[in-house]
């Protein structure tokens, strides 16, 4: 039996065992529903239980049920055992690592790396299935440098900002603590502001720049040089879900230059440098999941409502955006994707698509928090 198909057989035995209560958990965790109607229609939609890894992270993320809530608790449970996080770690091999031992960074999008980035996006947690903690600290021994690389081969010089800040974002968000990301952070935040690290041409230095990690300001070698928007929001992304008190005055320093460089373009229109392109990437408009290393403008909107910015103006042609690709039961399609190239499928394209609904309510419901703030 699949795992849609075991998903199929639970819903007939446990059914809506909680449905009575769900307009109450919906008004309860998203305001913003009594002045648009679509935003029930879409919720009670994602709350289904034949998607249990959506119904998981909408309980959790816009009803904001407590850790310790029956519904919640039943979810999670059930996203584990029966949604894509147990296709995911069906295939991890006993040390930790998937398709190959090694850094993980190949082959795309199945080895390593690409799994624990897929397992955070999906919900997992070490909490739930401890083998997860396996995998975290197969990835950390294989694919971190004592400064605090994360690597694409092992050498501190195959380090780029995409990364970097998907790893941290990815390991903090299943559960994992460890010493060693700290350091992380500290040299992350380091390549943003410049403190302490040596051009790429300095050799000898400790701390230096490389081809990939060029420079400041996310200054990458893929972008000819210049700063790269995609691995930018990576970076944010992992500041933003590093707790406050872990935050050092360096990494306060990281993030404020951050934010200020994304605010120093017309956002809505991605401009960016592209460097061996006269445009932007079309991608920066089609909203997808699993979300890698190529990026959109919804998690741009994600990062900056997480760090606070979410009522700023210059977000505004943004989210105006993302609120036109709603259709009128309040569901956004799937643009981009990636179709047989990782473990599990997530639906067609350009057809309604709960994994992305789900990734623009988050970004809303941030939003209205930080204007209401």
């Amino acid at each position: 039996m699949n795992y849609q198909a075991a998903i199929d057989e639970r819903c007939k035995i446990d059914g809506f065992k909680y449905s009575h209560r769900l307009p109450a958990l919906v008004k309860k965790g998203f305001p913003m529903l009594r002045r648009d109607n679509r935003f029930n229609e879409s919720l009670t939609w994602l709350l289904e239980p034949h998607n249990p890894a959506v119904r998981y992270l909408s309980l959790r993320d816009l009803c904001q049920l407590p850790p310790d809530h029956p519904d919640l608790c039943a979810a999670r449970t059930a996203a584990h055992k029966y949604g894509p996080i147990a296709v995911v770690m069906n295939n991890m091999e006993g040390d930790g690592y998937w398709v190959k031992p090694g850094p993980g960074y190949l082959p795309k999008y199945r080895s390593t790396v690409w799994s624990i980035i897929l397992l955070a996006q999906l919900g997992a947690s070490i909490e739930e299935n401890g083998l997860i903690s396996r995998a975290c600290h197969y990835l950390l021994d294989h694919a971190f440098t004592k400064n605090g690389q994360f690597s694409i081969n092992g050498t501190p010089s195959a380090t780029i900002d995409c990364l970097q800040g998907n790893l941290l974002w990815a390991l903090l968000e299943l559960g994992c603590d460890d010493p060693r990301l700290q350091a992380a952070f500290e040299w992350m935040a380091r390549t943003v502001t410049g403190e302490g690290i040596a051009p790429m041409t300095d050799r000898h230095a400790a701390l230096r720049y490389y081809a990939g990690k060029c420079g400041p300001n996310f200054a990458c070698g893929a972008n000819n040089g210049l700063p790269c928007a995609w691995g930018g929001i990576k970076v944010l992304l992992a500041f933003g879900k590093l707790p406050v008190e872990k935050r050092t005055p360096l990494i306060e320093r990281a993030i404020h230059a951050g934010v200020d460089y994304f605010f120093s373009v017309d956002l809505a229109a991605a401009g960016f440098p592209s460097g061996y392109n006269e445009k932007p990437s079309g991608n920066w408009w089609k909203f997808g999941f699993p979300v890698f290393y190529v990026t959109d403008l919804l998690q741009l909107a994600e990062v900056m409502a997480t760090l606070g910015q979410g009522g700023d103006p210059r977000l505004a042609g943004v989210l105006d955006l993302i609120r036109s690709k709603q259709d009128q039961r309040g569901r956004w399609p799937l643009e981009y994707d990636y179709a047989g190239k990782t473990w599990v499928d997530f639906g067609e394209k350009k057809q309604p698509n709960k994994w992305v609904t789900l990734r623009a309510l988050r970004v809303l419901k941030a939003v209205e928090k930080t204007s209401d703030s």
